[in-house]
């Protein structure tokens, strides 16, 4: 016998995302950045939750870089035409990232259409903070949880 998920729909998360986005940062989807990370494309990749969150787990490859205390001069030797693609839980906190970016000069930043929980809710792996896999995804709160269908729910 399966496990049973609540009956929120990718449709309602998709309506929370329109609800939450200001589209002020260009979006990628989960299985664009997925094919650009297995075709080896040079991409910065920057986990901008907060250490608790990104110590349960984030996506292989990427960098952590604390919200709370984020800064653009700190992040003045990357390429400012590089590939940078910038995450949270569902994206609200990276789009506020992502403009901060934009305005220092970053010319290409993408950010993670409904972050890590869509990642993983459509299967893609994620790391804990040893590097190994992992299914605990830290939820940011009891709230925001129910966003994420797949994985094992972290507060």
């Amino acid at each position: 016998m399966g496990i049973a998920w609540p009956a929120f729909s990718q449709t309602a998360f998709d309506e929370k995302l329109k609800h939450l986005y200001r589209y002020s940062v260009p979006v990628i989807k989960v299985e664009d950045l997925q094919r650009k990370l297995i075709e080896c494309e040079k991409i910065i990749l920057l986990d901008i939750r907060t250490a608790d969150e990104f110590n349960v787990s984030h996506i292989p490859s990427a960098l952590f870089v604390e919200y709370n205390s984020f800064s653009a001069k700190g992040l003045d030797t990357l390429d400012h035409e590089a590939q940078i693609v910038i995450y949270c839980s569902v994206g609200y906190r990276s789009e506020r990232i992502g403009e901060k970016l934009i305005e220092a000069g970053f010319a290409n930043v993408r950010n993670l259409y409904g972050g890590i929980f869509e990642w993983v809710n459509k299967g893609y792996p994620i790391l804990n903070a040893a590097g190994a896999p992992t299914l605990r995804v830290h939820t940011y709160n009891r709230n925001w949880s129910q966003w994420l269908l797949k994985g094992v729910k972290v507060y």
